[in-house]
């Protein structure tokens, strides 16, 4: 299935910590440009929990879907998005992991110098971010006040939404678009292109903290109405240029 210039519908995943209030921005924009657009409150629970949520979203199209991922959302969607309604993916600085991959495995390996997440130790089954370290590692160009809410409104991240592993990518199948937030301090840059670059996706960077999808909303919702003209497709799965 590949993207078309009548995709009108948009699905909105967000990731760990937080919930789909971030895309209020992203949300507006397009809303502006004529897609109808819907904002999955996925539970963060558990991988295939939150891919049943995306999933009850999904089934409420009435067409083609762009469907969008931040962080976490991004093996959200790499596991719902082999659903009928889904034309094309958009990550934003998310994970994209293949077969048998879960977060916790991209996460398990850091390069050397790479900032570490101030995620805290596990407590009856949950994470939670530092909070005194939160808007450094996650939000750092956000005004102090807004990355204060974000650290102050955490979700509670299941440790089963960590190590949900991802069955068949749909990123396989579909055409995927991929934005690098280049001074993202919780998913290394190096590791965004990387992901970017094995699922075939047409890239976009641009400068951003880990809470791009907040501060740089204009820039997000370019690249998912690009997604949704099928401007430059790639085939899937096929390395593509920036």
């Amino acid at each position: 299935m590949s993207a078309t210039p009548h995709i009108r519908n948009i699905v909105l995943v967000h990731g760990g910590f937080v919930d789909g209030s971030g895309w209020k921005g992203v949300y507006n924009l397009l809303r502006a440009d004529g897609y109808r657009v819907s904002v999955v409150q996925n539970p963060t629970l558990s991988l295939a929990g939150d891919a049943a949520a995306t999933r009850l979203i999904l089934d409420a199209q009435d067409g083609p879907t762009v469907l969008v991922g931040h962080s976490y959302g991004g093996a959200v969607i790499s596991e719902a998005g082999n659903h009928e309604n889904v034309a094309a993916l958009v990550y934003v600085a998310a994970f994209a992991p293949d077969k048998g991959e879960s977060v916790n495995t991209l996460i398990a390996d850091p390069p050397p110098g790479a900032p570490v997440p101030p995620i805290l130790p596990p407590v009856d089954g949950y994470l939670f971010l530092d909070r005194e370290k939160f808007a450094a590692s996650f939000a750092g160009d956000l005004p102090a006040d807004e990355a204060r809410f974000l650290a102050d409104s955490q979700v509670p991240w299941g440790l089963d939404a960590l190590s949900g592993s991802v069955g068949h990518p749909a990123w396989r199948g579909r055409p995927s678009f991929y934005l690098v937030a280049a001074d993202d301090r919780m998913i290394p840059p190096p590791a965004q292109r990387a992901m970017a670059q094995r699922a075939g996706a047409t890239v976009v960077e641009t400068p951003g903290s880990h809470a791009v999808y907040v501060s740089r909303p204009a820039e997000v919702a370019a690249l998912i109405a690009r997604a949704a003209t099928g401007a430059d497709t790639p085939q899937p799965g096929a390395p593509s240029g920036g």
